[in-house]
């Protein structure tokens, strides 16, 4: 019986299971399990960042109207084509899963061409009262997580040669 008043508990909180079990907190510090993105792809299905477990994946909040994302979106595109296929301690493989506060769909399919964004993770928000907005305290953009092939946060906000050089310490 204290066992399903413990479980109906961690179900009342929002807390997996899974999570419950590791002692991983759900949150945006290092450490944490980096909360669930769901959102339209640039196709217009649904994509959620847990599909890309198993992978390092950098999380990327941005816009195409932001001058200081398109900026930093050569080191992005840098690094990805240097590390997309290498092995990772916690994670096989690199890709970026690419967040859009664009209002305008056009503007942002445009830029992402224009800055060959080449990864095939992009959603764009649309709404800015998408839930994860708040969850990952988004405030200001570029604002960018790492996180491993679990889910566990790494490091953030990494600009620059900061990114390639955070991948290349995670290599096996």
């Amino acid at each position: 019986m204290r066992n399903i008043n413990i479980v109906l508990l961690i179900l009342m909180l929002g807390i997996s299971p899974a999570l419950a079990q590791t002692g991983i907190q759900q949150g945006i510090e290092i450490g944490n399990k980096a909360p669930e993105i769901i959102e339209n792809s640039i196709t217009g299905n649904p994509l959620k960042l847990s599909s890309l477990s198993g992978k390092i994946v950098l999380i990327d909040f941005w816009a195409s109207w932001c001058k200081p994302c398109r900026n930093e979106n050569p080191f992005v595109v840098a690094s990805y084509q240097k590390y997309k296929d290498a092995a990772f301690i916690d994670g096989n493989g690199f890709t970026i899963f690419s967040v859009s506060l664009d209002k305008d769909p056009k503007a942002w399919k445009n830029a992402i061409l224009t800055d060959g964004l080449s990864w095939e993770n992009h959603v764009c928000v649309l709404n800015s009262n998408a839930s994860y907005i708040q969850s990952y305290n988004i405030s200001m953009i570029p604002t960018n997580f790492l996180i491993d092939g679990n889910g566990v946060i790494l490091a953030s906000n990494l600009r620059g040669k900061a990114l390639d050089e955070k991948l290349a310490s995670l290599k096996k």
